[in-house]
């Protein structure tokens, strides 16, 4: 019989009970023994439906309960020092998706665990999927010429959420088109330099709204590549668009909600592998076996995707390209 995995969560959001802990009330021998949100009510909510005791914050909650795991779903300016403690006490991480707002503290975080040794994750779902395997499985060895990625949308939540404030959320293209961004990485390689332009138009003057609703990003890849991403959040009444396109030689490869097309037509049979695991249950595996090779993105490779986002906003602020550091 398997040792029980015990989990705590710090954030009992949307993504937190909607996703994480209903993905691992369906994995053998794992238990949520420990939950904190800066919403009592919310935490109440969870634990009455998964289980779990309620702590006030993280701090007292790391203190005080035993476990072998801890989730971190927070908005991306609410991470500040439960990783680094949790990575200290021998704790294993996923967290969330943007992992941060601040390059310097990813960094801080990026260090404890290394120097931990615990397994890390983030929260790229995007590519455990049968889709973005066949993506990546086939662009290998393949030279990429462009890359082209849109996500346009709408606004989350009411005027008092905290997406709609950009010290808070990063923006569209670091909160919501990160997953885009994360793919386009994963199965290309990494990025060089962005440069980027955005603006606040038809969206201006709404309630609580200082992200723009409209952004564009180029981007130059370390293998020679470029591409562009585009992201809008103009599309209030419903509707929108996500897609990538990789055009190699004689070659188009798109990725979007329908899944994956080739053109010209013929060219490429598509054949989607069997989708093995998803992220909450190969995270669970890889503390269970030790295989930090289950885990499709640690920390430190979500914290190069965040460098790419947040470099966006840099470039867009300042009005030159930003390079990219991280090795």
């Amino acid at each position: 019989m398997a040792k029980t995995v015990r989990v705590g969560f710090v954030g009992t959001g949307g993504i937190a009970t909607g996703m994480h802990m209903k993905q691992l009330a369906e994995v053998a021998d794992v238990e949520i023994v420990a939950l904190t949100d800066v919403s009592r009510e919310r935490a109440q909510a969870a634990a009455d439906q998964y289980g779990g005791k309620i702590y006030a914050n993280h701090q007292e909650m790391l203190a005080q309960a035993e476990m072998d795991a801890l989730y971190v779903c927070l908005p991306p300016s609410a991470h500040t020092d439960a990783e680094i403690i949790a990575a200290g006490k021998g704790i294993h991480l996923y967290v969330e998706k943007p992992i941060v707002i601040d390059m310097e503290k990813g960094l801080q975080i990026a260090e404890a665990i290394k120097k931990a040794g615990v397994i890390s994750a983030v929260g790229y779902q995007l590519r455990y999927s049968s889709a973005v395997q066949w993506v990546k499985d086939f662009l290998r060895g393949k030279q990429v010429s462009m890359v082209a990625g849109n996500r346009w949308g709408g606004i989350p939540g009411d005027e008092n959420h905290w997406w709609r404030v950009m010290d808070v959320s990063g923006g569209m293209f670091h909160e919501m088109a990160t997953h885009g961004m994360d793919f386009i990485r994963y199965v290309v390689g990494d990025v060089a330099s962005v440069y980027a332009r955005y603006s606040l138009t038809v969206l201006k003057g709404m309630q609580n709204l200082t992200v723009p609703d409209s952004q564009v990003i180029v981007m130059e890849f370390k293998n020679g590549a470029t591409g562009y991403y585009s992201t809008n959040c103009a599309l209030t009444a419903g509707g929108g668009w996500t897609s990538t396109d990789f055009i190699l030689k004689d070659l188009l490869v798109r990725h979007s909600w329908s899944g994956v097309t080739v053109s010209p037509e013929g060219a490429v049979t598509v054949e989607l592998p069997e989708e093995k695991m998803n992220a909450d249950e190969a995270f669970i595996e890889a503390i269970r076996t030790g295989d930090h090779s289950l885990v499709l993105t640690d920390y430190f490779d979500g914290l190069k995707t965040s460098e790419v986002t947040l470099g966006a906003n840099e470039s867009a602020r300042t009005g030159k390209p930003v390079e990219m550091k991280l090795a």
